[in-house]
């Protein structure tokens, strides 16, 4: 049965004032994740008053035993913890149900009562633990030499990995051996029998154990061919130097490219020019002949070897512009004028 809330107060302000002492050893308590777990008490205490479980420094329940007056009052100052908190039967020890991982931390019980000058007081620690993942191992990087394979073996896990503690189990030889740590230093030679690994992972709520793992089946595949992953190597850096080299040659070529493509372009138009200037002459372009020769008076027949010729090429428009206009019936007009 629930109390009135101001009587909690008066309960909780009244255990403040008073003095306090610690009347047990600490206990430790572990609880899994979404689990339950209890917090004992035992006492000697005869006539209680109040009982109050403490969270950290928020109180948590405060219990009134019942009496030959009263009924037990159960006071939870959180309603989210009403249906999380419950008491064993004749006994006052708490058990808190669902738990979250917030719910680590520290706790104590205080036992007030008349016949005591101080208070009972129990301390607790909890801490919520999740359940450990399967655990994963992987290899290092392989050191080979001899006919040896020597590498680290590492074993982790995704979940719950808070306060996990590593062993490893050697199996398949004549005496099984253990190792603790997360990693496993292993050396394995081509032809030697095999051996097989087991990871297991612990907190302290859990455990679980990694695949078995083989490290000849890590190892064998290097150790019969060392050629190949040399010969790899070779190949990568002849690829790399080779990409180096072509690199200016490409360059070298493509502005050569350039220059040519320039060349036969600037030729194209050049004779394209010339075909044009050949090719197409004024449409409609007359010819005329003049011939002047020197008119002597004295001397009335021509000299043909005082006699210029001349030839004029007149366009269509000057001819249309500077020619003199003449009838239909007039003959050809040639104009000669004699040069002596």
């Amino acid at each position: 049965m629930l109390g009135s809330p101001a009587c909690f107060v008066f309960i909780f302000l009244l255990c403040q004032l008073t003095g306090s002492a610690a009347s047990g050893t600490l206990k430790e308590l572990v609880g899994a994740l979404g689990g339950t777990v209890t917090f004992p008490l035992k006492h000697s205490v005869n006539q209680i008053d109040s009982i109050i479980w403490i969270f950290n420094t928020t109180p948590l329940v405060t219990i009134q035993p019942n009496t030959t007056d009263r009924q037990a009052n159960v006071i939870v100052t959180q309603n989210r913890n009403r249906e999380r908190v419950d008491f064993l039967h004749g006994n006052y020890s708490l058990t808190l149900s669902k738990l979250k991982k917030n719910d680590s931390g520290a706790y104590r019980v205080e036992i007030h009562s008349s016949s005591l000058q101080d208070p009972f007081i129990q301390e607790y620690g909890l801490h919520v633990y999740e359940h450990l993942s399967k655990p994963k191992v992987t290899m290092g990087l392989q050191n080979i030499k001899n006919g040896t394979c020597v590498t680290n073996l590492t074993c982790s896990v995704e979940e719950g990995g808070e306060d996990v503690t590593y062993s490893w189990k050697s199996l398949g030889q004549a005496t099984n051996e253990s190792h603790y740590g997360s990693i496993l230093p292993i050396s394995w030679r081509l032809g030697k029998k095999d051996m097989t690994f087991i990871c297991e992972a612990r907190n302290p709520i859990s455990s679980n154990s990694s695949n078995p793992v083989s490290p000849q089946k890590l190892c064998e595949g290097a150790l019969r061919d060392p050629r190949a992953s040399i010969f790899l190597k070779l190949l990568v850096v002849v690829f790399l130097l080779s990409a180096v080299a072509l690199v200016p040659v490409i360059l070298i070529m493509r502005r050569e490219r350039g220059k040519v493509s320039e060349f036969v372009e600037e030729k194209n138009r050049m004779d394209t020019h010339q075909e044009t200037f050949n090719h197409n002459p004024p449409s409609g372009e007359t010819s005329e002949y003049a011939t002047t020769s020197h008119l002597n008076k004295t001397t009335p027949e021509e000299n043909p070897a005082n006699t210029l010729y001349f030839t004029v090429q007149i366009p269509p428009k000057m001819e249309k512009h500077h020619s003199l206009p003449r009838s239909p019936d007039s003959p050809n007009l040639s104009t000669y004028e004699n040069a002596t």
